[in-house]
Protein backbone atom coordinates (compact mmCIF):
# COMPACT_ATOMS: atom_id res chain seq x y z
CA UNK A 1 0.00 0.00 0.00
CA UNK A 2 1.33 3.43 -0.87
CA UNK A 3 2.49 5.55 2.01
CA UNK A 4 0.88 8.76 3.14
CA UNK A 5 1.74 11.83 1.03
CA UNK A 6 4.47 14.05 2.36
CA UNK A 7 3.29 17.14 4.25
CA UNK A 8 3.30 20.49 2.48
CA UNK A 9 5.93 22.96 3.70
CA UNK A 10 5.12 26.53 2.70
CA UNK A 11 8.24 28.69 2.61
CA UNK A 12 7.89 32.48 2.86
CA UNK A 13 10.83 34.55 1.54
CA UNK A 14 11.98 37.88 2.91
CA UNK A 15 12.35 41.30 1.32
CA UNK A 16 13.83 41.07 -2.19
CA UNK A 17 14.00 37.27 -1.88
CA UNK A 18 12.51 34.56 -4.06
CA UNK A 19 12.85 30.77 -4.30
CA UNK A 20 16.64 31.14 -4.55
CA UNK A 21 16.66 31.92 -0.81
CA UNK A 22 15.26 28.44 -0.10
CA UNK A 23 17.20 26.51 -2.78
CA UNK A 24 19.03 24.29 -0.30
CA UNK A 25 15.92 23.62 1.77
CA UNK A 26 13.86 22.64 -1.27
CA UNK A 27 16.46 20.03 -2.27
CA UNK A 28 17.59 19.05 1.21
CA UNK A 29 14.12 18.38 2.64
CA UNK A 30 12.56 16.81 -0.46
CA UNK A 31 12.43 13.38 1.18
CA UNK A 32 10.23 14.56 4.07
CA UNK A 33 8.23 17.54 2.76
CA UNK A 34 6.75 18.97 -0.43
CA UNK A 35 8.12 22.50 -0.48
CA UNK A 36 6.13 25.38 -1.94
CA UNK A 37 7.70 28.86 -2.07
CA UNK A 38 5.06 31.59 -1.90
CA UNK A 39 5.30 34.69 -4.09
CA UNK A 40 5.35 37.71 -1.77
CA UNK A 41 6.20 40.29 -4.44
CA UNK A 42 2.73 41.56 -5.40
CA UNK A 43 0.61 42.35 -2.34
CA UNK A 44 0.05 45.85 -1.01
CA UNK A 45 -0.43 44.80 2.65
CA UNK A 46 0.78 42.00 4.91
CA UNK A 47 -2.84 40.86 5.21
CA UNK A 48 -3.22 40.67 1.44
CA UNK A 49 -0.04 38.61 1.17
CA UNK A 50 -1.29 36.24 3.88
CA UNK A 51 -4.59 35.77 2.08
CA UNK A 52 -2.76 34.94 -1.16
CA UNK A 53 -0.61 32.34 0.62
CA UNK A 54 -3.71 30.77 2.18
CA UNK A 55 -5.52 30.64 -1.15
CA UNK A 56 -2.68 28.63 -2.69
CA UNK A 57 -1.91 26.36 0.28
CA UNK A 58 -3.40 23.01 1.23
CA UNK A 59 -5.99 22.83 4.06
CA UNK A 60 -3.20 22.32 6.62
CA UNK A 61 0.51 22.85 6.13
CA UNK A 62 3.84 23.44 7.83
CA UNK A 63 4.88 27.09 7.57
CA UNK A 64 8.33 28.69 7.66
CA UNK A 65 8.76 32.46 7.38
CA UNK A 66 12.08 34.25 6.88
CA UNK A 67 12.57 37.92 7.79
CA UNK A 68 9.67 39.84 6.16
CA UNK A 69 8.09 36.47 5.47
CA UNK A 70 7.97 35.98 9.23
CA UNK A 71 5.50 38.86 9.48
CA UNK A 72 3.36 37.24 6.80
CA UNK A 73 3.49 33.99 8.78
CA UNK A 74 2.30 35.86 11.88
CA UNK A 75 -0.63 37.31 9.93
CA UNK A 76 -1.54 33.79 8.77
CA UNK A 77 -1.44 32.72 12.42
CA UNK A 78 -3.78 35.60 13.21
CA UNK A 79 -6.41 34.83 10.58
CA UNK A 80 -6.15 31.04 10.07
CA UNK A 81 -4.37 29.45 13.05
CA UNK A 82 -5.96 26.03 12.65
CA UNK A 83 -4.48 25.60 9.19
CA UNK A 84 -0.92 25.80 10.53
CA UNK A 85 0.39 22.35 11.51
CA UNK A 86 3.72 23.78 12.70
CA UNK A 87 5.47 27.13 12.44
CA UNK A 88 9.12 28.14 12.06
CA UNK A 89 10.32 31.75 12.24
CA UNK A 90 13.78 32.49 10.85
CA UNK A 91 15.73 35.73 11.27
CA UNK A 92 12.65 37.86 11.86
CA UNK A 93 10.81 39.79 14.57
CA UNK A 94 7.37 39.89 16.12
CA UNK A 95 7.48 43.61 16.90
CA UNK A 96 6.47 46.68 14.92
CA UNK A 97 9.28 48.92 13.73
CA UNK A 98 10.49 51.39 16.33
CA UNK A 99 10.83 55.06 15.34
CA UNK A 100 14.48 54.72 14.31
CA UNK A 101 13.93 51.65 12.15
CA UNK A 102 10.75 53.11 10.63
CA UNK A 103 12.65 56.28 9.68
CA UNK A 104 15.48 54.22 8.19
CA UNK A 105 13.00 52.13 6.20
CA UNK A 106 11.26 55.27 4.89
CA UNK A 107 14.61 56.77 3.85
CA UNK A 108 15.51 53.61 1.92
CA UNK A 109 12.16 53.64 0.15
CA UNK A 110 12.62 57.29 -0.80
CA UNK A 111 16.12 56.59 -2.09
CA UNK A 112 14.82 53.71 -4.20
CA UNK A 113 12.31 56.04 -5.87
CA UNK A 114 15.06 58.29 -7.24
CA UNK A 115 16.09 57.96 -10.88
CA UNK A 116 19.04 55.74 -11.67
CA UNK A 117 19.92 52.07 -11.61
CA UNK A 118 18.49 49.97 -8.81
CA UNK A 119 21.32 47.88 -7.38
CA UNK A 120 19.43 45.80 -4.80
CA UNK A 121 21.75 44.66 -2.02
CA UNK A 122 25.15 45.87 -3.14
CA UNK A 123 28.59 44.75 -2.00
CA UNK A 124 28.72 47.89 0.12
CA UNK A 125 25.85 46.83 2.39
CA UNK A 126 26.23 43.07 2.10
CA UNK A 127 28.19 43.04 5.38
CA UNK A 128 24.94 43.69 7.24
CA UNK A 129 23.32 40.65 5.59
CA UNK A 130 25.92 37.88 5.82
CA UNK A 131 28.49 37.02 8.45
CA UNK A 132 31.85 38.76 8.13
CA UNK A 133 33.53 35.39 7.67
CA UNK A 134 31.52 34.82 4.46
CA UNK A 135 32.11 38.15 2.70
CA UNK A 136 34.86 36.56 0.61
CA UNK A 137 32.61 33.67 -0.44
CA UNK A 138 31.64 34.92 -3.89
CA UNK A 139 29.49 31.86 -4.60
CA UNK A 140 27.27 33.00 -1.72
CA UNK A 141 27.47 36.76 -2.09
CA UNK A 142 26.89 36.68 -5.85
CA UNK A 143 23.70 34.63 -5.27
CA UNK A 144 22.39 37.15 -2.74
CA UNK A 145 23.19 40.17 -4.90
CA UNK A 146 21.77 38.61 -8.08
CA UNK A 147 18.54 37.66 -6.32
CA UNK A 148 17.92 41.17 -5.04
CA UNK A 149 18.77 42.78 -8.37
CA UNK A 150 16.50 40.35 -10.21
CA UNK A 151 13.47 41.33 -8.13
CA UNK A 152 14.16 45.02 -8.59
CA UNK A 153 13.01 48.47 -7.62
CA UNK A 154 9.21 48.10 -7.70
CA UNK A 155 9.25 44.98 -5.52
CA UNK A 156 11.60 46.65 -3.05
CA UNK A 157 9.42 49.74 -2.72
CA UNK A 158 6.27 47.65 -2.33
CA UNK A 159 7.74 45.26 0.24
CA UNK A 160 9.67 47.87 2.21
CA UNK A 161 6.49 49.95 2.56
CA UNK A 162 4.45 47.13 4.11
CA UNK A 163 3.23 47.95 7.61
CA UNK A 164 4.37 45.34 10.12
CA UNK A 165 2.18 44.42 13.11
CA UNK A 166 2.97 42.97 16.53
CA UNK A 167 2.53 39.21 16.38
CA UNK A 168 2.92 38.16 20.02
CA UNK A 169 -0.76 37.50 20.77
CA UNK A 170 -1.35 35.50 17.58
CA UNK A 171 1.72 33.35 18.13
CA UNK A 172 1.01 32.70 21.82
CA UNK A 173 -2.43 31.40 20.83
CA UNK A 174 -1.02 28.75 18.47
CA UNK A 175 -1.12 25.12 19.62
CA UNK A 176 1.45 23.55 17.30
CA UNK A 177 5.22 22.90 17.26
CA UNK A 178 7.20 26.14 17.05
CA UNK A 179 10.80 26.77 16.00
CA UNK A 180 12.74 30.03 16.19
CA UNK A 181 16.08 30.22 14.40
CA UNK A 182 18.60 32.96 13.63
CA UNK A 183 22.23 33.63 12.89
CA UNK A 184 24.47 34.46 15.84
CA UNK A 185 25.66 37.62 14.08
CA UNK A 186 22.39 38.68 12.44
CA UNK A 187 22.61 42.49 12.23
CA UNK A 188 19.13 42.97 10.74
CA UNK A 189 17.18 41.03 13.39
CA UNK A 190 19.70 40.33 16.19
CA UNK A 191 19.85 37.12 18.19
CA UNK A 192 18.91 38.97 21.39
CA UNK A 193 15.53 39.80 19.85
CA UNK A 194 14.96 36.15 18.99
CA UNK A 195 15.63 35.12 22.57
CA UNK A 196 13.05 37.66 23.75
CA UNK A 197 10.66 36.44 21.06
CA UNK A 198 11.00 32.83 22.20
CA UNK A 199 10.34 33.82 25.80
CA UNK A 200 7.36 36.01 24.86
CA UNK A 201 5.54 33.30 22.91
CA UNK A 202 6.62 30.30 24.98
CA UNK A 203 8.79 28.66 22.32
CA UNK A 204 11.26 26.16 23.76
CA UNK A 205 12.91 25.36 20.41
CA UNK A 206 15.38 28.20 19.74
CA UNK A 207 18.49 27.72 17.61
CA UNK A 208 21.17 30.39 17.23
CA UNK A 209 23.58 29.34 14.47
CA UNK A 210 27.24 30.26 15.08
CA UNK A 211 29.17 32.18 12.42
CA UNK A 212 26.03 33.11 10.49
CA UNK A 213 24.41 36.45 9.74
CA UNK A 214 20.90 37.30 8.56
CA UNK A 215 20.71 35.04 5.49
CA UNK A 216 20.80 31.72 7.35
CA UNK A 217 18.96 29.59 4.73
CA UNK A 218 21.74 30.48 2.27
CA UNK A 219 24.66 30.89 4.68
CA UNK A 220 24.09 27.80 6.83
CA UNK A 221 21.92 25.33 4.91
CA UNK A 222 23.19 22.34 6.88
CA UNK A 223 22.18 23.59 10.34
CA UNK A 224 18.98 25.16 8.99
CA UNK A 225 17.95 21.94 7.27
CA UNK A 226 18.79 19.93 10.37
CA UNK A 227 16.63 22.17 12.53
CA UNK A 228 13.75 22.11 10.07
CA UNK A 229 14.01 18.33 9.73
CA UNK A 230 13.75 17.90 13.50
CA UNK A 231 10.83 20.38 13.65
CA UNK A 232 8.97 18.58 10.85
CA UNK A 233 9.22 15.36 12.85
CA UNK A 234 7.76 16.82 16.06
Amino acid sequence: MAGSPLPQLVLLPGLLNDAELWRDQISGLADIARCHVADLTRGETIHELAQTVLAEAEPTFALAGFSMGGYVAQEIARIAPRRIARLALLDTSIRVDGPERAARRAALTEAARRPGDFIGISHAILKSYVDASRLGDTALTDRVIAMTQRLGREVFIRQNSLQREDGEAALKALRCPLLILCGENDQITPAAGHRLMAKAIGCSHLLVIPNAGHMTPMEAPGPVNGALRHWLAL
